[in-house]
C-alpha cells in the first residue's frame, strides 16, 4: 500500500475525530488544520480543503463558504464512520486499543 494513500486516509479520519468533539459538529478550514496536528498530521490548508471537498463527495460533512473560510459540519455518516460503525473506503477504519 502506497504510503500517501495510508496518510491520506489517517488525515481523514483525524478530521472527522476533530469535527466529532466541536461543539455543534462543526468548524472551519483553519481550526481544522490545527487540530489535524495534534493528530500528528501537519497539512497544508490547501491539503485540509482537497479533504474536506473528498469528505463532502462520500457524504461524511457538508461545507459552507464563509468569507476566508470554508465551515465543515458532520453528517450522521460521517459521525459513524469516525466512531467506527461504518466503513468508507479511504478513511481509516479505527481499531479497538
Amino acid at each position: 500500500m502506497a504510503i500517501e494513500k495510508v496518510q491520506n486516509e489517517h488525515q481523514r479520519l483525524s478530521m472527522l475525530l476533530a469535527l466529532g468533539v466541536q461543539a455543534g459538529f462543526k468548524t472551519n478550514d483553519s481550526m481544522l488544520q490545527c487540530a489535524c496536528e495534534a493528530f500528528g498530521h501537519r497539512m497544508s490548508n490547501d491539503k485540509i480543503r482537497t479533504h474536506l471537498h473528498w469528505l463532502k463527495e462520500q457524504g461524511l460533512v457538508t461545507l459552507e463558504e464563509q468569507s476566508s473560510y470554508l465551515l465543515a459540519e458532520l453528517t450522521g455518516r460521517g459521525q459513524e464512520c469516525s466512531e467506527g460503525l461504518v466503513t468508507v473506503p479511504g478513511v481509516h477504519k479505527r481499531r479497538a486499543k
